[in-house]
């Protein structure tokens, strides 16, 4: 198998995966958690916009293809991944923490090193404990926009 049909199917089974996943975690999860998955999504496309203007990472193959080479990262795993953690850690801010630790290290340290072994993408002007910032930091955005959905009547019943 060529290497570029081997790209385009890792980043075909990149989007279904994760959303078949999504299946099990129940009709009233995803409505509650589809807020904040949407939210996350929206801030990553914008800092994938970004970090591929300055050139943090390379994908291999095409050449600054965002459609091709980040927007299935950005619409693949992070909305069933967070809305997956915040089904199991919502309410507990440390294991919520201590969640997204484990998965953005492991991408982060683990993950990268294999898509960059397979030549689908490698770090730039980042080094791994950057990247690491670089994903970690959206954890506080996406339990933020999940305790707004979830307090959100309160607030507007204050504006009447």
């Amino acid at each position: 198998m060529k290497l570029s049909t081997r790209r385009i199917l890792f980043k075909i089974a990149l989007v279904v995966l994760p959303w078949l996943s999504v299946i099990f975690l129940g009709r009233n999860n995803i409505r509650r958690y589809s807020f904040a998955g949407f939210v996350i999504i929206i801030f990553e496309i914008i800092n994938h916009k970004i970090g591929q203007k300055k050139k943090w990472w390379t994908f291999y193959g095409r050449k600054n293809n965002f459609l091709i080479n980040e927007l299935p990262f950005s619409i693949g795993p992070y909305m069933p991944l967070s809305m997956w953690i915040l089904k199991f850690t919502y309410g507990n801010f440390k294991k919520f923490l201590l969640a997204n630790v484990l998965f953005d290290g492991v991408f982060a340290f683990v993950i990268m090193d294999l898509l960059k072994k397979i030549k689908i993408i490698r770090l730039n002007k980042l080094n791994k404990l950057q990247f690491f910032v670089y994903i970690f930091y959206k954890a506080f955005i996406l339990y933020g926009a999940q305790w707004f959905a979830e307090n959100r009547r309160y607030y507007f019943r204050l504006l009447r």
